[in-house]
């Protein structure tokens, strides 16, 4: 598969490594500033910045090149629906976090709310901590978090060195406290997700 790799800072240098060692060449990446060349590529991974990845992927699509997508904090919703509604295979991957195992933590934290409908004594809070050089508060896995539990849940947001990201999901009562946790380790987690989208949507 030839990827191009539309971000080339911490976690484009990830995605390379790990696309590399999975067999797969990297055609084409673009910085801030770079020409928008994607090269012939079957399908771009795209890790930028809220302000400028809906564009990106536009310019993308423009290419017939889809998109995996891992930036957080800009309206992905709306892209997904044009992408259903435009195309007929799948143009676009888009998730609040790509890691494996953060994904399996969804899945808990789904089931556990669903646990907990039942139990209204409790109140659930999210804790989401990262490193200082992250642009959204709060982070998209909060947020993704705090919609599978379907009620008002409160977030706090704390930036503090190199954290590469720890989500906390509590829920409190006078009687008991529950916690569910994922803490990352580095980027490695993250971009093994993202060349796995990728390969899943170029089948």
């Amino acid at each position: 598969m030839k990827i191009a790799l539309i971000g080339y800072g911490k976690m484009g240098h990830m995605i390379e490594s790990i696309a590399l060692e999975r067999g797969h060449e990297v055609v084409a990446r673009i910085d801030a500033g770079d020409a928008f060349e994607l090269n012939g590529a079957d399908v771009a991974i795209e890790f930028t910045t809220p302000a400028t990845a809906k564009e990106n992927i536009l310019r993308a699509w423009a290419q017939n090149v889809p998109v995996v997508c891992g930036t957080t904090g800009w309206d992905a919703a709306s892209l997904i629906a044009e992408d259903k509604r435009l195309h007929e295979r799948p143009m676009l991957i888009w998730k609040s976090n790509f890691s494996v195992g953060v994904n399996i933590f969804f899945e808990l934290n789904k089931e556990l709310a669903a646990a907990m409908k039942t139990q209204p004594q409790y109140t659930p809070s999210i804790t989401e901590t990262h490193h200082i050089h992250k642009l959204d508060k709060p982070s998209g896995t909060a947020k993704t978090l705090a919609e599978q539990i379907g009620t008002e849940v409160a977030i706090e947001s704390i930036r503090e060195g190199e954290v590469p990201g720890t989500h906390v999901v509590t829920w409190d009562s006078e009687e008991d406290t529950i916690i569910i946790t994922h803490i990352a380790k580095g980027r490695r987690g993250f971009a093994l997700g993202a060349v796995l989208a990728a390969e899943a949507l170029n089948r």
